[in-house]
C-alpha cells in the first residue's frame, strides 16, 4: 500500500471510522454516515468473511499511516513477542515517532506529524530524528526544535492540546514544547474502533 496523498475525508468516509482523529473529519463522518462517490448510498451484499477481514486491516494501516510491507513486518513482531499478540501490534504502532508527536499534540494528525519529523523539527532525548518510524521507548524524551517552536501551525497545535484530553501515557510539559512517552498503552487505553482479532485472522490465513 503506497502512502496516500488524496483526500482523508473520502477515505474515511470508504473505511467508516474517523482516520484523522479530528472533529473536522468527524463532521462530514456525521453529515455522511456512507461512502463517497454516486453510489456510496447503495446498499451492499453481506461481505465475506475475508472481505471483513481485510477491511479491519486496511482500516488500521490507513489510520496510522502505514504501508503494508511495514504494516505486516510489524505483525510478525508482534506475533513474536510475548503477550497478546493484537495488544502488543497496536503497542508498536503507538511507539512510531509520527504517532507520538500526534499523541502529543504537537500536530493535529498524524499525516501533518509524519511531515514535521521529515523535515526535522523534533528531537528525541536531544537528538534529531528526522525517520517517521523511529520507535520510541519508554521514558524517552519528544520536543520540538528550538526554532521551531515559533512556527504559526505549532502554536496553534499548543494552544489546542492544552483544551483537549491528553493520552495518559504521555506527559506533557507544553510550555516548553516537551513531552514523555512515559509507560506502554494498555488495550483499554486505546479507544480505537478497530477488532485487531480480524487482523490476526487475516494474516493467519
Amino acid at each position: 500500500m503506497g502512502r496516500f496523498r488524496g483526500s482523508i475525508t473520502k477515505q474515511s468516509r470508504r473505511e467508516g471510522i474517523n482516520l484523522a482523529e479530528t472533529e473536522k473529519v468527524q463532521k462530514y463522518l456525521d453529515k455522511r454516515p456512507y461512502g463517497p462517490g454516486q453510489h456510496g448510498q447503495r446498499r451492499k451484499g453481506r461481505p465475506s468473511d475475508y472481505s471483513v477481514r481485510l477491511r479491519e486491516k486496511q482500516k488500521l494501516a490507513r489510520l496510522y499511516g502505514v504501508g503494508e510491507k511495514q504494516f505486516r513486518n510489524l505483525f510478525e513482531e508482534a506475533a513474536n513477542v510475548p503477550g497478546v499478540t493484537g495488544t502488543v501490534f497496536l503497542q508498536l504502532l503507538e511507539r512510531r515517532l509520527d504517532n507520538v508527536v500526534f499523541r502529543m499534540g504537537f500536530a493535529s494528525t498524524r499525516r501533518q506529524a509524519r511531515q514535521f519529523v521529515g523535515h526535522g523539527h523534533i528531537f528525541v532525548n536531544g537528538k534529531k530524528v528526522d525517520v517517521a518510524s523511529y520507535r520510541v521507548k519508554i521514558g524517552d524524551e519528544i520536543s520540538v526544535a528550538e526554532g521551531s517552536r515559533q512556527m504559526g501551525f505549532v502554536q496553534e497545535n499548543m494552544e489546542a492540546q492544552k483544551r483537549r484530553r491528553v493520552s495518559p501515557w504521555v506527559e506533557m510539559n507544553p510550555e516548553n514544547f516537551t513531552g514523555t512517552f512515559s509507560r506502554l498503552p494498555a488495550r483499554e487505553d486505546l479507544a480505537l474502533p478497530i477488532n485487531e482479532n480480524f487482523i490476526i485472522e487475516y494474516y493467519s490465513r
